[in-house]
């Protein structure tokens, strides 16, 4: 039986555009390991969705990002792991600064993807986007 106690944790993904492509980093070491998904991390209190997309970009891949705008949400639940995230699914322009792995420990690297050809296996939210008409070019 699940712990009533027990709360979704809010994390924040953001899709970064270039060139008509988005940006994926492959995740190691943690939940999720060995699947790829956008810049993003954990909420934290008092922070806006805007404040920790930059952030969490500008840790773990070096570089700053503009016009960030707030497109969907996924409710993911993963029982094998013990998780139930809400995940708020961001878009942004490629601003400035040079893709770099920033945090080896957490990923293993950031690839450009066009958005139909996207590498496997992917992170649980991005998954649940990907089943929906959601496209990070039309916002």
């Amino acid at each position: 039986m699940t712990d009533p106690s027990q709360r979704p944790k809010v994390g924040v993904g953001v899709f970064i555009i270039r060139d008509g492509k988005v940006l994926l980093g492959k995740r190691k070491n943690a939940y999720g390991e060995g699947t790829w998904c956008p810049p993003g991390g954990h909420l934290e209190f008092g922070e806006s969705w805007e404040e920790c997309s930059r952030r969490e970009t500008m840790e773990e891949a070096g570089i700053e990002i503009s016009n960030v705008r707030f497109v969907t949400a996924t409710n993911d639940v993963n029982h094998e792991w013990g998780t139930h995230y809400i995940t708020l699914m961001l878009v942004a322009d490629y601003l400035s600064g040079e893709v770099t792995v920033c945090e080896p420990h957490k990923c293993e690297s950031w690839e450009w993807f066009a958005w139909e050809n996207f590498p496997s296996p992917l992170f649980l939210p991005i998954q649940t986007l990907r089943q929906t008409d959601f496209h990070p070019l039309n916002f």
